[in-house]
C-alpha cells in the first residue's frame, strides 16, 4: 500500500487540528474555507471521506512509518 510521507502527514494533521480549533474560537467563513480544503486534502491522501477517520488513519500511518524506520530491539 502507498501511503504518504510521515513528514506531510504530520503536516496535514497539524493544520486540521490548529484550524478545527480556531474554527471552534473564531468562526469565520475563510478559517472553515481553509479547513475543508485540509481535511479534503488529508481524505484523499488517506482514502477515507470523513475528517475524523482520516486522522485516525493518518497517525496510524506515521506510527506504522517510525516504527519501520527504528524498529524496537530487546
Amino acid at each position: 500500500m502507498i501511503t504518504a510521507h510521515p513528514s506531510l502527514l504530520r503536516d496535514l494533521i497539524e493544520r486540521c487540528e490548529t484550524l478545527t480549533r480556531r474554527l471552534a474560537l473564531q468562526p469565520s467563513a475563510n478559517t472553515a474555507r481553509q479547513l475543508d480544503d485540509a481535511a479534503y486534502t488529508l481524505c484523499v491522501i488517506t482514502g477515507t471521506r470523513q475528517l475524523d477517520t482520516a486522522l485516525f488513519v493518518a497517525r496510524g500511518q506515521m506510527a506504522a512509518a517510525l516504527h519501520r524506520q527504528r524498529p524496537l530491539h530487546r
